[in-house]
């Protein structure tokens, strides 16, 4: 099973599902068309996987000689991925992110030709069968039934139904399209944040434009508009970026409360899968605390954790960076990545939905949010420690060694002052279990720096628990 994301290489998976996210297929060089959305997918993941420094991410060292100093680990150290770019198609877990592949000449076209065929078809056989029954009833007489004008312009729909919520949400989104300086880029969505033009999406939707590159967003009313990047956050996978120029009439989304989302709620996407802008999709909360690792596909592979909400609402290529809303039209993540079997999808190479669709938990995008557009940098709670992103299943090891050869617990650091050592193995932080280094990531940065925590951890085979105040480290670098 491969996972699917807007990045490149990502570490391995936890024994959980993999879970990265929705982004586009990789495309030949030159300007992505519109109708393509960066989303890409998740990689398969190897048995053995590098380690992340936790002192940089929150928790996390490669197993073996330790990487240097930089954020994340090197890029070599991690599969590649993208469609199962590793080669091992269906044991993925991570994401890349691609650049959208162009829209092949007259796609759209053949949809909608295909569309046309079918309608004639159908009406076709609908006219043979009116025929034959009007024939039928000859001789014993025939009745003709017509709706009224009034009845059929007069639809009512509930303020709880799902096209009342969609109609209220839809002019709160936007479509984005990020182009970089040499001209490639791709689609993907975002949701308006305040009355400012802050828009809120993922980091992998803009990372495109981050350097000098094009950045446009468009409401569904067909208004277009330019916009800057305020502040990203790769390890989030969260960005802001401000409309130029705002519209005094905005909408924002409102926020719900992720924390009280439960298994089976209702929920309700919106994007641009494929390029087509304003698409609503339906669903339920299946699951939660889904650990998700993904990158970008930037030169420095530098990897995305979370603990997401898993959705069985159709989520595809061009619906990262949208909206996930509960039943009431509060947002209550941010759609982020996709799991798919294989590729495929309008001639592009792309894979689709197979109704395993992970979001980031708004709780968690709302504060990293109101940092970048305080700051313009994001903020990351930490433990001070390394420690191994190998699948064990069994919890996330410290190791013996840190980055570039430094000590694996940090000095003074908050781990060091809960007591624990290299080789200590932490199966649980709070109430949620730990199974690998990339879920103790996903779930230590569910956290606000300063917060306290409770860790369980196992030493020589006894079982240990301390509470902890997690420090912090500002930027991704």
């Amino acid at each position: 099973m491969s996972t699917e994301n807007e990045g490149n290489a990502v570490p391995p998976a936890p024994s959980a599902p993999p879970v990265p996210m929705a982004s586009p297929a990789a495309s030949p060089q030159g300007p992505a068309p519109e109708g393509n959305a960066p989303t890409a997918p998740l990689p398969p993941v190897p048995h053995e996987a590098p380690a992340i420094s936790a002192a940089d991410y929150g928790a996390a060292h490669q197993p073996g000689p330790a990487p240097d100093g930089t954020w994340p680990p090197p890029p070599q150290a991690t599969p590649a991925y993208a469609d199962g770019g590793s080669g091992v198609p269906g044991t993925g877990w991570g994401s890349t992110y691609q650049q959208p592949a162009p829209k092949p000449r007259g796609g759209r076209g053949g949809l909608v030709a295909a569309v046309l065929v079918a309608a004639l078809v159908a009406g076709g056989l609908g006219g043979g069968l009116g025929y034959t029954l009007a024939k039928d009833r000859d001789d014993r007489g025939s009745t003709t039934v017509s709706a009224t004008d009034s009845g059929a312009t007069q639809v009512k729909r509930a303020p709880g139904t799902i096209a009342n919520v969609a109609a209220k949400a839809l002019p709160g989104t936007v479509t984005i399209e990020a182009e970089s300086t040499s001209g490639e880029g791709g689609t993907g969505t975002g949701f308006v944040f305040d009355t400012q033009g802050h828009i809120v999406t993922n980091n992998h939707v803009v990372a495109d434009a981050v350097d000098g590159g094009k950045l446009t967003a468009t409401f569904p009313s067909g208004k277009k508009y330019d916009a800057e990047i305020v502040g990203h956050a790769q390890g989030y996978d969260v960005a802001v970026i401000k409309l130029k120029n705002a519209p005094s009439d905005l909408k924002p989304l409102a926020l719900g409360d992720s924390d009280k989302v439960a298994v089976g709620d209702e929920t309700i996407a919106i994007g641009a899968p494929f390029g087509l802008s304003n698409t609503v999709t339906t669903g339920i909360i299946s699951a939660k605390n889904r650990p998700v690792a993904s990158s970008d596909g930037g030169s420095g592979s530098k990897s995305s954790y979370m603990s997401a909400l898993q959705t069985d609402a159709s989520i595809n290529p061009g619906n990262s960076g949208g909206p996930l809303l509960d039943a009431s039209g509060a947002v209550i993540g941010i759609n982020s990545a996709i799991q798919s079997t294989g590729s495929g999808g309008f001639g592009t190479g792309q894979s689709g939905s197979i109704g395993l669709g992970f979001a980031i938990p708004i709780n968690q995008a709302k504060y990293v949010a109101q940092q970048l557009i305080k700051t313009g940098k994001p903020v990351y709670a930490r433990i001070g420690a390394s420690v191994s992103l190998q699948d064990s299943g069994d919890g996330a090891q410290i190791t013996e060694q840190g980055t570039g050869g430094s000590a694996a617990v940090e000095a003074g650091g908050p781990a060091d002052k809960a007591g624990l050592k290299s080789g200590d193995v932490i199966t649980k932080l709070d109430d949620h279990v730990i199974d690998s280094g990339p879920t103790l990531i996903g779930e230590i940065w569910t956290h606000k720096p300063g917060d306290k925590v409770t860790v369980t951890y196992k030493r020589g085979g006894q079982e240990h628990t301390v509470e902890l105040t997690l420090g912090s480290r500002v930027g991704d670098s």
